[in-house]
């Protein structure tokens, strides 16, 4: 059985037409909150990508994506895992210009997920990208976009509340920030998801920044690919989840890579074939703008502002009977 958390007493909140009701309500809100705070326009986006492009995003490396074949093309495609390297690509070739950015929904299977209350095979998020000039590949610029989608969630959140008094989710407006080095000083004892739920449960709602490079004990905070986000400019955004008694992880996003910092990243990772890959030889040429972007799940932003207990609940997705069975027990509705 996947790991599954049914907190006691639960019932879901909002009934089965309320429920799809106020998905809709969120996505629609949130949108325009999002894209005026950021100054974003909406563009279409792929599900899938040829291998040979190098636009897929590898994640920690490990992962599996789905393959086949188009007999039609005579090549093979993979569904995406994230949309990080198109996003940069297409800024370039939509000609946008500093200071305007592009947002889309972007649709993965992540077929090598471990399911929990929060982790489904299917993915749904907004992925985000924003050109920026050399001058703002700093943390300062990094936090006042993570201020400006926090804002946005926040005021959705409300929204929500309004149109539903029934729901009781309060969101903090005030982030924390602190980098991975930090937090492992804090907490030297405890592995890196005890770490972000201990600061997350004190601060409600945190940015934890400088992901993807060793610690001084060694070993990496999480896992990030080298070759789409700077690891001394990135972050992941949490909330507390009061119905969970977790840290909740909304967003990853980052300062993309630029010439030096890609080849840097490649190196240590010994990921250094990726440099012949098309995308990869024009990011090292110079040839991309230098950008700012990430993901905003969409499930896991209703499942936290509708107070659900699992993301199965705002999400059709499949899994395994075990959890089926704990789900109908406990009276979790699954979509």
């Amino acid at each position: 059985m996947n790991r599954i958390i049914i907190p006691d007493g639960y019932r879901s909140v909002l009934d089965e037409y309320d429920t799809q009701r106020a998905i809709a309500y969120i996505k629609e809100t949130f949108q325009n909150e999002f894209s005026s705070a950021l100054n974003l326009k909406r563009v279409s986006a792929p599900l899938f990508v040829t291998e040979e492009s190098g636009l897929n995003d590898n994640l920690n490396g490990f992962e599996r994506p789905v393959s086949f074949d188009i007999p039609a093309v005579g090549t093979s495609a993979q569904v995406v895992h994230s949309l990080a390297k198109w996003k940069r690509l297409a800024l370039k070739r939509y000609n946008f210009s500093v200071g305007n950015g592009l947002y889309t929904d972007m649709n993965a299977i992540r077929r090598d997920e471990e399911l929990d209350n929060i982790h489904s095979i299917y993915v749904d998020q907004w992925d985000w990208e924003k050109i920026i000039t050399r001058e703002n590949r700093n943390l300062d610029y990094l936090k006042l976009i993570v201020r400006s989608i926090v804002q946005a969630i926040c005021n959705t959140n409300d929204q929500l509340r309004v149109r539903y008094p029934q729901l009781k989710t309060k969101l903090c407006r005030e982030v924390s920030f602190i980098t991975t080095q930090e937090l492992e000083d804090m907490y030297p004892d405890l592995d890196d998801h005890q770490r972000e739920d201990a600061y997350v449960r004190e601060h409600h709602t945190a940015c934890i920044m400088q992901i993807g490079g060793k610690l001084r004990s060694g070993k990496p905070h999480g896992g990030r690919a080298p070759d789409y986000d700077d690891w001394e400019l990135n972050c992941d955004i949490f909330f507390w989840n009061d119905v969970l008694g977790h840290a909740l992880e909304i967003s990853s996003m980052g300062i993309r890579v630029d010439e030096e910092s890609l080849d840097r990243q490649l190196t240590i990772s010994g990921c250094n074939s990726r440099r012949e890959l098309p995308f990869h030889k024009m990011l090292l040429a110079g040839e991309l703008p230098l950008t700012i972007g990430g993901g905003i799940g969409q499930s896991r932003l209703s499942m936290l502002m509708m107070g659900c207990a699992h993301i199965g609940e705002v999400q059709s997705s499949v899994w395994d009977e075990a959890t089926i069975q704990a789900c109908e027990n406990a009276g979790v509705r699954l979509l």
